[in-house]
């Protein structure tokens, strides 16, 4: 049974429709692994073990039936971030506490409708806030990869860090996550996983969550490319209840893998290589290149002049609008409420016990951002700044440019409770230097594993592509993956 976990949804979808094994066992087998290694990583926040084994035999009759979808029978893990009719939803917030919505969001609406089982939510940063997944109230996720010689505990990467290390530790065979400014693409890099953000609208936002609403985007995290590419199919959809998703047809991205690369120009920017950028990230960038060039790609230098201002207005733009968003949760209708002498009070009580640091320092950002005296000042000339980094993107595409090339992350996965992180909050969000950017520009960017560095630990490179064209992401990724073949960390759980 314990060799089930290890297919990819792909062959397990094919074995399946073989009649080689059953939905039921499936599940059981992921629910075997979360027993197991959940207890020393903390990915699930909650395992909803009797409803997986009751949507795994739905969906073994609906096979049985002839009526299988294209999920059919799949066991995947939710972020907590996406409401779950009936299920915790708690943005891993203590202010939420308690709180199962009536309703269902579309993306896990969409998963369902195809087919797929649901094992229960996953860990992340509280309300998404983090990079590391450090900021839950239910405690920091630990990363199923450890360098060589070492014992010592490692992020996954945040805010999506339950997602990347369950697909990672083979707790689920996929997972939803989120992207606001780097939360797929950083935790994907630092687990060995694929992750895809979609270009802003292509999923809905409706029952997930929001952080910042114009920046954020539902996305897969999977173990292979093809598998990420299933998943969106899925997941992204237009809809009614959410203006911002765009009517325009999904692909089938599966169809796009093992397309030829030939002629595509594949964009490098120069602004990228940042100050102090480790040798292995500057190897691995170059690497990368020459597998692209091998497959017959053009490779051009870019330029994105606007890039160093990215991380700046990123946090201010996303502050001002999580104070917004956060706004609602304040004891009144549901949640953590703590009692005062009067509505003020309780506001007041409910906020300060509810809210862990990191938001908080979010949310009193964002608040001054968007006071009186200082709104034209920051707010304002951070929006006129992300038009900039925007066509910065449209010129270079304008240009001819298909795709562009750049590392995913820093550095690889650093550890638990690194103080130098901790006491220095611009620290922690450098992390997200190379893929905010992404986010401003509502851009389509994947993460895909390229190699390992000196310690052992995952590395991956980041392809950003032109609005809703991620079929040439999915296309160009798969060469590299099969290039850079699939990593997988030692299990020591």
């Amino acid at each position: 049974m314990t060799d089930l976990i290890r297919l990819t949804i792909a062959e397990a979808r094919d074995e399946m429709n073989k009649g080689a094994f059953s939905s039921v066992e499936l599940t059981d087998a992921y629910l075997a692994a979360i027993e197991a290694a959940n207890p020393a990583i903390n990915a699930y926040v909650k395992v909803t073990a009797d409803k997986a084994r009751e949507m795994a035999k739905a969906s073994d009759a609906r096979r049985a039936g002839g009526t299988a979808g294209a999920l059919e029978g799949i066991p995947l893990g939710v972020k907590d971030l996406y409401a779950t009719e009936g299920v915790h939803t708690q943005a891993c917030s203590h202010v939420l506490d308690g709180f199962e919505p009536r309703y269902e969001s579309t993306v896990t609406a969409n998963l369902w409708a195809d087919g797929a089982v649901m094992l229960g939510k996953l860990n992340m940063d509280e309300f998404a806030m983090g990079s590391s997944n450090e900021t839950s109230y239910y405690g920091p996720v630990i990363n199923p990869w450890r360098a060589e010689g070492s014992n010592a505990n490692l992020v996954p990467g945040g805010s999506s860090g339950g997602s990347a290390a369950a697909v990672a530790a083979l707790m689920c065979a996929g997972a939803t996550a989120t992207d606001t400014g780097g939360s797929i693409r950083q935790p994907a890099a630092f687990t060995g996983t694929v992750g895809i953000k979609p270009t802003y609208g292509r999923c809905s936002r409706w029952g997930i969550a929001a952080f910042a609403s114009s920046l954020d985007q539902a996305g897969p995290i999977a173990r292979d490319v093809r598998d990420a590419a299933i998943l969106l199919k899925s997941m992204a959809s237009v809809d009614d209840k959410d203006t911002t998703s765009v009517d325009l047809p999904v692909p089938d991205y599966e169809a796009a893998l093992g397309g030829s690369v030939k002629g595509l120009k594949i964009g490098i920017p120069r602004e990228y290589r940042v100050e102090g950028m480790p040798a292995e990230i500057e190897a691995l960038w170059q690497q990368g290149i020459a597998w692209l060039r091998d497959a017959g790609a053009e490779i051009v230098d870019i330029e994105l002049p606007h890039t160093k201002y990215a991380l700046p207005a990123y946090y201010i733009v996303a502050p001002a609008e999580a104070s917004s968003n956060l706004a609602r949760y304040d004891g009144v209708r549901y949640g953590l409420r703590v009692p005062g002498k009067d509505i003020a009070e309780m506001y007041e009580k409910t906020r300060a016990e509810g809210f862990g640091q990191e938001v908080k320092r979010r949310i009193m950002i964002g608040t001054y951002v968007l006071s009186a005296g200082y709104y034209d000042a920051y707010y304002l000339r951070a929006q006129k700044v992300r038009t900039l980094i925007k066509r910065d993107f449209e010129l270079a595409f304008e240009a001819g440019v298909d795709a562009i090339l750049t590392p995913a992350t820093p550095s690889s996965a650093f550890a638990v409770g690194d103080e130098d992180l901790a006491s220095d909050p611009v620290k922690m969000y450098l992390n997200d230097i190379f893929t905010v950017t992404v986010n401003m520009a509502g851009l389509p960017g994947i993460a895909v594993p390229a190699g390992l560095d000196p310690k052992g630990l995952p590395l991956g490179l980041q392809l950003i592509g032109r609005p809703f064209e991620e079929e040439t992401l999915f296309k160009t990724a798969h060469v590299i993956e099969q290039a850079a073949g699939r990593f997988e960390p030692k299990q020591w759980w």
